[in-house]
Order: C-alpha cells, then sequence, then structure tokens
C-alpha cells in the first residue's frame, strides 16, 4: 500500500468521567474506527495501539481533537502532546451553537465523537466549525507550574474566607463581645488567642503572664483581653459549639501558612517564567497576580490578537448591536481566574500610576460603576501586555521632558 505522508488522521475524543469514546477518519470522511476506552493506563495503551495501526497504514500526521481539555482528560492530554500529535480543544459554547445549525439523528457519546471529525473536515470551508476547534499551544514548563500553584492557592483562599465567616458567626453568637478586642478576626494573635485552650470558657481566666507567653499578644492587646475578661459572658450553647470555634481557629492558622508558603513558591518560581516576570513589571501587578496570569495565559502564542486576549482575561464585551440598537453582552468563554486577577492588579495598577487614574477618573465621571471603569482600563493594559510578551519587553513607564531643557 502507499502511504501518502501529506495526509492527516483525525482523532475525536468525547470525554467522560470514566470512559471515553474516540473515532479515527480521514479528511475525506472516511471512519476508520469507533471505540471507547476506559480513563486507565491499560485504557491509554489501548488508544495509541489503535491510533499506530491506523497511522501505519495511511501515513501522515496526526490531529487530535478533545471536548474537555485539562479537565477529566488529564492526563490523557498530556500524553497526547507528549506523542508530539497536533492537540485541539473543542469549545462547549461554539460547539452547542454547531450542534443546533447542524444536528445530528440522535445524541451519545459515539456520536458525539463522530461531531468532531466532521468539525476537522468543515473547519476549511465554514467559519463557524473552525471556531469551534482550538489549538492547544504548548506553554513553558514553569507556567504550567505556575497555574497548578495558583489554582491551589486560589482555592485554599477560598477556603479560608468559608471558614473565617463560619468562626466569626459562632463567635458572635457563643460569645458576645469577644470580637470587639480585635479590628479582625483574622489576626495571628487573636487566633493564637483562641487556640490556646481546648475550651473557649477558659479564655475569661487566663492570668496575665499566660496572656504574655502566647506569641503576638504582648501588653497592648494583653490589657485588652484582660479588659473583656471582666465581663465575659457565654452562651448556653458554648457547652457543644466551643470545640467546633478552637477548630475553625486551628484550620485557619493552618490554611494562612499553607497559603503563605504557596505564595513563596510562586515568588521563586517566577525567577524561572519570562511571561510572570514581564508582567510583574506592571506596577500593581504583584507576586500573585502575576503568577495567576502567568499561568492561565500560559503562551502569548495562543491568541491570535490582543482582542483575543481581551476577551480571555474578561476586559472586553462581545457586541451585541441590532437595527438602530447599540449594546454588547458579556463574554461566556472567560477564564474566570484570570479574570479575578486582573480586575485587582488593575485597581492597584491604578494608584500606582497618574495616568491610570486620570484614565479611571474620566470613565467614572462618563457614569461609568466602578467595575466598568476598572474593566474599561483593563481593556487599555490589556494591549499593552500583549505587546509586551510578544516583543519580550518590560513595562515603561513615561517620563515628562523638562520643559527648560
Amino acid at each position: 500500500m502507499i502511504i501518502n505522508n501529506t495526509s492527516q488522521i483525525y482523532v475525536s475524543i468525547d470525554i467522560g468521567c470514566r470512559q471515553h469514546s474516540v473515532a479515527i477518519g480521514l479528511p475525506k470522511g472516511d471512519v476508520l474506527d469507533e471505540f471507547d476506552i476506559l480513563h486507565r493506563p491499560e485504557g491509554f495503551k489501548q488508544f495509541f495501539e489503535r491510533i499506530e495501526h491506523h497511522h501505519r497504514y495511511h501515513g501522515g500526521t496526526v490531529v487530535v481533537a478533545m471536548e474537555g481539555y485539562n479537565g477529566y482528560a488529564r492526563p490523557l492530554d498530556t500524553l497526547v502532546r507528549v506523542r508530539g500529535y497536533q492537540l485541539y480543544n473543542i469549545n462547549n459554547l461554539k460547539l452547542a451553537r454547531f450542534k443546533e445549525i447542524f444536528p445530528a439523528a440522535a445524541k451519545n457519546d459515539r456520536i458525539d465523537a463522530c461531531k468532531g471529525l466532521e468539525l476537522f473536515q468543515l473547519r476549511d470551508h465554514l467559519a463557524l466549525a473552525k471556531d469551534v476547534l482550538q489549538e492547544i499551544m504548548p506553554a513553558p514548563r514553569e507556567n504550567d507550574m505556575l497555574k497548578r500553584l495558583s489554582r491551589r492557592r486560589r482555592a485554599l483562599v477560598d477556603e479560608k474566607s468559608r471558614v473565617q465567616s463560619r468562626f466569626q458567626g459562632d463567635l458572635h453568637a457563643v460569645c458576645p463581645g469577644l470580637l470587639d478586642i480585635t479590628k479582625d478576626a483574622d489576626n495571628l494573635w487573636f487566633l493564637r488567642f483562641i487556640t490556646s485552650v481546648d475550651e473557649l470558657t477558659k479564655l475569661s481566666r487566663l492570668r496575665l503572664s499566660t496572656l504574655l507567653k502566647i506569641p503576638g499578644v504582648g501588653r497592648k492587646f494583653a490589657a485588652e483581653i484582660r479588659a473583656w475578661q471582666s465581663h465575659a459572658s457565654f452562651s448556653h450553647e458554648v457547652e457543644w459549639v466551643s470545640e467546633m470555634i478552637i477548630e475553625d481557629a486551628r484550620r485557619i492558622l493552618a490554611l494562612k501558612n499553607d497559603i503563605q508558603a504557596l505564595e513563596s513558591r510562586c515568588k521563586t518560581l517566577m525567577q524561572a517564567s519570562q511571561t510572570a516576570k514581564l508582567i510583574d513589571s506592571i506596577p500593581g501587578f504583584a507576586v500573585v497576580c502575576a503568577s495567576e496570569l502567568a499561568g492561565e495565559i500560559g503562551t502569548i502564542d495562543r491568541f491570535a490578537s490582543e482582542r483575543s486576549l481581551a476577551l480571555y482575561l474578561g476586559m472586553a464585551n462581545l457586541d451585541n448591536s441590532s437595527g438602530k440598537f447599540r449594546g454588547s453582552k458579556a463574554p461566556k468563554h472567560v477564564n474566570t481566574r484570570a479574570k479575578g486577577a486582573m480586575m485587582a492588579a488593575v485597581d492597584k495598577h491604578r494608584k500606582c500610576v497618574p495616568e491610570s487614574q486620570g484614565y479611571y477618573e474620566k470613565k467614572r465621571i462618563e457614569g461609568k460603576s466602578h467595575n466598568q471603569a476598572i474593566r474599561a482600563l483593563g481593556r487599555q493594559l490589556c494591549r499593552i501586555i500583549f505587546r509586551m510578551l510578544k516583543q519580550n519587553r518590560a513595562y515603561e513607564m513615561r517620563t515628562k521632558i523638562n520643559e527648560n531643557t
């Protein structure tokens, strides 16, 4: 058999939780194989063996599309890239639109897998099909590491917020007035004070010498604690809620340590990431936001233009005009983690750069809300970030020229 080295073998995968449906075909529309694999090492081995079997007869390059890249697809997506195959992600939102226009006779995993083969065949002739398939560009290893570390940090921050909210609520209910001795229940000395006993009522009987031994308390806070002890009161729930409150305080302390450790790792790893270092050069974009953005962006080669980057970061809207109506709508395919980091960083940035603060104030005068003004400024910064990463240039502050010189 003569092998056509210019041909391609298309592979489409419908990703499931425990099992994936696979379809293999050719550019002319021939379906060579359909099968299911388990999300196990033996399933992955079967997957590559079947592909290699067809590759020996047809040659060419192997192009893989999977629905749900970087989710349940892991680690199959990584194994595909290690093999040197081209990898595409099937955008679920745009695929739903494609299915509305080109519906199938029925709906199951194998039919969905074959839909991927149709997208490959139509992408050169139909813009909608091309939009559904998004090529996965390999990102630097350090950016992949920053992505996992920053996502882990964000999950711990969210958990800490939930535990702290419950901790404060229980303290208000069980021990009214105790929170008044501190401006913030997140204070280290206050958490250590709470965890210094095994029963909440014992806090009202701690001696001054014992209080001074608690790290961070000191004489100032010890005096405030002693003043509270003189009129301390506890509700009837303290008998069974006391243990929960102390446990939550210990959990908050542990989370604070874990978050700090992750931030230190991100700071160290940033030195190896050119993307993170360039973003960090922008005033206001400190370690946390720069790490998150570098991890979520991965590589700037993913984006065809600065508008694509702005949409991905949630700093641009889609045109929603119709007839005489002129309007816009928020896009659905936004990286919410990157958007959160961008909003926080832009808000800090405007306070560091007078020109940015002036642009923000201009938008507020025009009637924009705070968030709208921040997004408008963020849209301008997306243009700068895109050029910085494309040209490998750090951020440069404008310097005013002395008119007398």
